[in-house]
């Protein structure tokens, strides 16, 4: 995925996820400049609720 961001220690759907939420909030205009840092912020919470082990 050259050109993109990429979270560090989820899995390739969590990473879709990311770029969903990403893409959504930037179309609604939700977030202004914290639009990346609320779509990880959201991923890495739902990762650390379904118990991942850390890196995974």
């Amino acid at each position: 995925m050259p050109g993109k961001h990429h979270l560090r220690g989820v899995s390739e759907k969590e990473q879709r996820q990311y770029e969903h939420i990403l893409a959504s909030s930037r179309k609604k205009g939700r977030y202004g400049e914290r639009a990346k840092e609320a779509a990880a912020r959201t991923v890495l919470k739902s990762h650390r609720k379904t118990r991942h082990a850390k890196g995974y």
